[in-house]
């Protein structure tokens, strides 16, 4: 697995990283998964050469990061980069933010708040000190803490050994800007998919120029470009009202998933691969989240780091795509 340096931290992250998300479970993805399975899930990415996983107290009220906890406990320590968050919380007041099953989530990066999150992750992680702590999503009124004063926070909990590393996630490059200005910023958290592509315009250049890694997440636009999705399928829970997952464009995406079988033949891999690697190609500083939910599926993403598309190839897919952004 091809290591990517994280800013000026000294520590190394794998290109291809676990998100946890799924993992958590709850009412966004119809219940929870099997605990085991879970926890073998995390075992088997660290195995196969993954070692950063991605977690966050949004992710079903704090369980994601319970099970990753529980998880670290088979693992050593100083093989394994733990990126989580703060920023969401369901506790206490900010501006609102989603509303999950029957509970409302706020958004707060009030000093006070993000002091409250890292001691409450640190316990459900059941660690000392998170590798990468990362804002989840950036502040905005009626309770908006400016990025200074977020900063201060942050580079204070590095001081004192709590952090290694600042991140910061559903970022516009005025913030990116705004986070440099008082401290470091080692890493960027944006949705990167071949369906959507946004990021190409100010983000990814950004990251480019000042040695951000930029790291994907929903590369794989929350499973519909696995190619295991069937024209008959009907979303639910966090993909219901996906622009992708509407009827008419959930159809034209799976029948250039069938249109990929040559590429998929000739690299010798399945659709969710070449998907992956095609974002892999786009940068040196990219790494990518794989919301893995098995430890099948997490041998079958980490192929992707050893895939290396020819540019036409690279090319074609982008038409492809491209070409579905005219007909929705």
């Amino acid at each position: 697995m091809k290591m990517i340096p994280l800013g000026r931290t000294g520590l190394d992250i794998s290109q291809i990283g676990l998100g946890t998300w799924a993992i958590g479970g709850g009412p966004a993805w119809n219940g929870d998964l099997d605990l085991q399975v879970c926890i073998d899930t995390i075992i088997e990415a660290n195995r196969c050469g993954i070692n950063l996983i991605d977690t966050a107290p949004g992710y079903n009220f704090g369980n994601s990061e319970t099970i990753v906890g529980k998880a670290l406990g088979y693992l050593k320590r100083d093989q394994v980069i733990v990126e989580t968050k703060c920023g969401i919380v369901w506790e206490r007041e900010g501006s609102l933010f989603n509303k999950v099953g029957d509970r409302q989530l706020y958004k707060n990066l009030s000093p006070e708040s993000i002091r409250e999150e890292i001691e409450a992750s640190l316990r459900r992680l059941n660690i000392e000190a998170v590798d990468i702590y990362m804002t989840h999503w950036q502040s905005v009124p009626p309770y908006f803490t400016p990025i200074a004063e977020t900063m201060d926070a942050l580079n204070a909990l590095k001081k004192e050994g709590k952090i290694k590393a600042i991140g910061a996630a559903n970022v516009d490059a005025s913030h990116i800007e705004s986070y440099l200005k008082y401290g470091d910023l080692d890493i960027v958290q944006a949705k990167y998919s071949l369906l959507d592509r946004a990021v190409e315009q100010d983000l990814l250049p950004l990251c480019r120029h000042h040695g951000i890694v930029l790291q994907v997440y929903s590369p794989l636009e929350q499973g519909l470009l696995t190619g295991t999705i069937a024209r008959d399928y009907v979303p639910t829970g966090a993909r219901a009202n996906k622009l992708w997952f509407q009827p008419g464009n959930m159809t034209r995406v799976i029948a250039m998933l069938e249109q990929w079988q040559p590429l998929c033949q000739k690299y010798q891999c399945s659709v969710p691969t070449l998907a992956l690697a095609w974002i892999l190609a786009q940068s040196n500083l990219i790494s990518i989240l794989s919301g893995a939910t098995s430890p099948q599926q997490v041998r079958e993403n980490v192929e992707a780091a050893n895939i290396h598309l020819e540019e036409g190839d690279v090319a074609l897919m982008r038409e492809m795509a491209e070409a579905l952004d005219k007909s929705h």
